[in-house]
């Protein structure tokens, strides 16, 4: 399946725009259009996908089809609109940002959980990168065309981010985490009891061939699929149905330590895209169900906070590192648990 695809398209088509572009799997079932898509474009919702459908947004192997149009294998989907993907149109806003280190070559940020950093299907405006333009001028571009941005965390992690200012430090910086040079620390709080006290994760992650929305880990005979990924985790707290623990990343990959944890069988706590938003350990009383209802009112998202970030300085050379406090809303959701767990003992 191709990646969703923001290029603009050949002049028959009419000065329409492609905002996606999907290769249905050789093995589909036959399957509405509109809830196949549902499954594959995040933010999209039924009514969307049958009002584009109605305005002939929708083609496939170059046809324009009704929202009941069922898909099957090697069917070509692509969406096309009048106008350009909107994450192109970058517009600065003024967005506080807590900074909490500058000079003239980076800045090290603290991104709060439910900001998105760079501005993409459904999230157009009010992210990180909207912020950054409007606070600097001239920040570099990266290979994707994303001003500042060496790496990424996502929407509903929080936690630290180094943004370059300059070309060099761009290079530099990215480079370090290719070569896996810079440090990466983040604090999880996952479902289930973790048995060793540490151990290190292996799987290629790429997307689930069901889910576009989600990442899978490819197992060793799923030969070409995915991109390595390994993530070393060490438990801090062990607190009854639940454990945190402290992982460091020796790859990036999207969504890597929501994918890796559920891997092991220890899903992110309140992590909705990957079903850690459900009650996947303890007991059926009602109390309990309250108590961990309750949790996830306290902290409405997944339990993922990036605590520590090294590197080495691109200009002086220097190793740098810097840490933050576990946000308040994760804290919180801790506290409840070391406190359900001294009282059941």
């Amino acid at each position: 399946m191709k990646e969703p695809s923001s290029d603009n398209f050949d002049e028959n088509d009419d000065e329409l725009y492609e905002h996606y572009s999907f290769i249905v799997e050789k093995g589909q079932s036959p399957l509405r259009i509109d809830k196949y898509l549902m499954n594959f474009i995040e933010n999209a919702t039924r009514n969307k996908i049958q009002a584009a459908a109605k305005n002939g947004s929708i083609f496939v192997n170059d046809v324009p089809v009704k929202s009941s149009y069922k898909v099957k294998g090697n069917d070509e989907i692509r969406v096309l609109f009048a106008h350009p993907p909107h994450e192109h149109l970058l517009i600065g806003e003024d967005i506080p940002i807590n900074v909490i280190y500058e000079d003239d070559q980076l800045l090290v940020v603290n991104k709060p959980a439910g900001m998105v950093v760079h501005p993409g299907h459904g999230n157009y405006s009010g992210t990180l990168i909207n912020a950054l333009i409007f606070h600097f001028d001239n920040l570099p571009k990266n290979s994707s065309d994303r001003p500042g941005l060496v790496h990424r965390i996502d929407k509903d992690t929080s936690g630290l981010l180094v943004i370059a200012k300059t070309e060099k430090a761009m290079n530099h910086l990215s480079l370090q985490f290719a070569k896996k040079t810079s440090e990466r620390e983040y604090v999880a709080l996952v479902w289930g009891s973790i048995e060793e006290d540490e151990g290190t994760i292996y799987g290629n992650i790429g997307r689930h061939p069901k889910n576009r929305l989600q990442n899978t880990v490819f197992l060793d005979d799923e030969a070409g699929k995915g991109k390595p990924a390994v993530t070393h985790y060490k438990v801090l707290e062990r607190l009854g149905y639940v454990t945190l623990v402290s992982c460091r990343l020796e790859t990036g990959r999207t969504h890597q330590i929501r994918v890796h944890m559920k891997y092991i069988g220890h899903t992110l706590f309140n992590d909705e895209r990957y079903g850690g938003e459900k009650i996947l350990k303890g007991t059926t009383f009602t109390k309990y169900k309250q108590f961990v209802d309750n949790c996830f009112k306290v902290l409405p998202r997944q339990a993922l906070h990036a605590k520590t970030l090294g590197f080495e300085h691109p200009k002086t050379g220097e190793k740098m590192r810097f840490t933050s406090e576990i946000p308040e809303d994760m804290q919180q959701c801790i506290d409840k648990w070391r406190h359900y767990t001294k009282h059941q003992k």
